[in-house]
């Protein structure tokens, strides 16, 4: 063998390793999304179930969730419009977000201050930790009923 053909060779099969290398890495995203989709719809669900809202299956629908949340915390689901005003009423949405899922872990006897742990993902080294532990959060205020504050 030649070495500009064995040199082809090891470098096609390189190029296939990082190919498969990332295609694997987008599955393992795409099926953590997934995961996150499915455990975030129905956190939100048994929540909206537990304090009195009549459309908790709400929950599984993009955008319409958001509407849930909101209803749940207290503003009107038409808030939602503020998605079509770009960057202040995205801000102002997200803000609203905030305040929503603070007024429902209260109303679930959990501090509201735990609903601002997401605002901690974009600090390096604990970002990454900050949504997980927004994440276990919301599975406690959904699944742990507290007798008092």
């Amino acid at each position: 063998m030649t070495t500009e053909f064995t040199d082809a060779l090891l470098g096609g099969a390189a190029l296939g390793g990082i190919i498969t290398f990332i295609m694997a890495f987008l599955v393992f995203i795409l099926i953590g999304l997934v995961f996150m989709y499915f455990y975030f719809s129905l956190c939100w669900m048994v929540l909206a179930k537990k304090l009195g809202h009549r459309n908790a299956w709400l929950a599984w629908i993009p955008l319409a969730n958001i509407c849930l949340i909101l209803e749940v915390g207290g503003f009107s689901w038409a808030w939602v419009f503020l998605l079509l005003v770009p960057v202040i009423g995205w801000t102002a949405l997200i803000v609203l977000g905030f305040i929503a899922t603070w007024r429902v872990y209260e109303k679930r006897k959990y501090p509201g201050i735990l609903s601002l742990i997401p605002l901690l993902a974009p600090v390096p080294v604990i970002g990454g930790l900050a949504g997980l532990a927004d994440l276990v959060i919301l599975g406690m205020v959904e699944f742990m009923d507290r007798k008092n504050k």
